[in-house]
């Protein structure tokens, strides 16, 4: 390894070139701020997570690039549920959410995605390298800036001075884990299996695009397909499930999972499976901060709880429009980082809050007869709509509503008392965290 000796100088380095990171870049850079953003990969490169929210439509066209996103995406709809308990599917249509001028969202190659939200970073005038992994940040002692060191594929490591270094690394949270601000949510724990499928049968006409969730006895599949005639499928379980492997490939311990959902069987009757199968743990973490003296903390690089919402890109996408009007407000007026970082903290724990509360519910008896018998009384299939869009952090008013959804939740949960005794009682201890899980790609 060889350093370069020189140290350049930016206002913002931004760690990582994934949907948070690359939207900040470009939000900054056309501000006129001096953005280095450093990428590990060099796109394009594969990455979980194609399923994006109808308020991520809004988040696109600000950015400008609304145009080339539909050109690579697959319109979605809506979300379809099936319930092995209810012997039926139960489809919501966005279209039917608080605000109906968000009809719809895409699914797309995250591949393609975040290649045109990282070349759009370097149109606006951010400094992109990738292939350039950061190793050490050291933060002045006064708390105005940091110097950044990275390394290079090639093993040279030049270093930045930055006025503000924000993190956008996704799940390495490199400051979370350098700062061991890094926790296992403590309320929450998942692991996901996943795979690409060609041939797999999708929904009639316009509903082709939907994602469509599969219960099962161990957690839920994703039902994801692409434009190109690829359906991604994973499935997302209990911590305990991953250590079922044994001596068996992931390719096959996938294929063996998906016999577990009839319902989705029957969808891949005629389906081969095209790629590598993968497996993470530990997918439930937050961070016990979200910015500090001269950083922030974007989108996963925070927190991530459980991807059944497909809220990730959406999310991240928020807070990097967030985390840039922050970072533009500290160094225009230094004198407003305080009011700039309130407001930030509260922007970022929103989004995981509200989400939160259905995903730790979502695999319980109560929270799937909601699901598969909506009632739309007091507008709260409306409200439960926008949530899934992913519609709230602007003005519509949907939050008396989503209390009246959980005040409905709890009374339906006592009415049968035992039952939703039992079911949490399970979930605790499914929520236990298992040691040595197998993740490695199938070889």
């Amino acid at each position: 390894m060889r350093s370069n000796g020189q140290i350049c100088e930016c206002d913002a380095l931004i760690i990582g070139g994934g949907p948070a990171g690359s939207t900040a870049a470009a939000l900054l850079a056309a501000k006129g701020h001096r953005v280095t953003l450093l990428e590990k990969a060099r796109h394009p490169r594969f990455h979980i997570g194609e399923s994006l929210l109808p308020a991520n439509l809004p988040l696109l066209e600000r950015l400008g690039v609304a145009d080339e996103v539909q050109a690579i995406g697959l319109r979605k709809y809506g979300a379809e549920f099936v319930s092995p308990w209810h012997m039926k599917s139960q489809v919501f249509q966005f279209a039917d959410a608080w605000d109906k001028s968000m009809p719809y969202a895409y699914q797309v190659r995250r591949s393609e995605f975040d290649e045109i939200l990282i070349r759009n970073a370097e149109r606006k005038g951010a400094t992109v390298l990738e292939g350039c992994r950061v190793k050490a940040v050291n933060f002045a002692a006064d708390g105005n800036g940091a110097t950044v060191q990275a390394q290079h594929d090639d093993g040279t490591m030049p270093s930045w001075r930055a006025k503000f270094v924000i993190d956008a690394s996704g799940r390495d949270t490199f400051l979370g884990n350098r700062f061991q601000a890094k926790q296992r949510n403590p309320k929450h724990n998942s692991s996901a299996l996943y795979g690409h499928f060609a041939g797999a049968q999708r929904l009639p006409g316009d509903a082709a695009g939907n994602i469509t969730i599969f219960w099962f006895e161990h957690g839920w599949f994703w039902f994801i397909p692409l434009a190109d005639g690829v359906t991604s499928i994973g499935a997302t379980t209990w911590p305990y499930y991953m250590k079922k492997r044994g001596e068996r490939s992931l390719d096959q311990f996938l294929l063996d999972t998906l016999k577990m959902s009839p319902a989705l069987m029957e969808r891949l009757q005629q389906a081969t499976l095209v790629s590598e199968v993968e497996a993470t743990g530990n997918f439930s973490y937050v961070c016990d901060r979200t910015c500090g003296p001269g950083y922030l903390l974007l989108g996963d690089a925070y927190a991530f709880i459980d991807p059944v919402f497909s809220s990730g890109v959406m999310l991240a996408m928020n807070s990097a429009f967030v985390g840039a009007e922050t970072v533009d407000a500290c160094l225009r007026d230094p004198s407003q980082r305080k009011a700039a970082f309130a407001r930030f903290d509260r922007e970022m724990k929103h989004g995981p809050r509200e989400f939160s509360w259905f995903i730790y519910r979502i695999t319980t008896p109560t929270m799937r007869d909601l699901f598969m018998d909506p009632s739309n009384r007091g507008r709260m299939k409306e409200a439960l709509l926008s949530v899934l869009a992913g519609d709230i952090f602007g003005k519509t008013p949907i939050w008396r509503s989503v209390f009246v959804f959980k005040l409905v939740y709890y009374i339906a949960a006592s009415l049968k008392l035992k039952r939703s005794l039992a079911a949490w009682s399970r979930r605790k201890k499914n929520i236990l965290p298992v040691d040595d899980v197998q993740t490695d790609s199938a070889k």
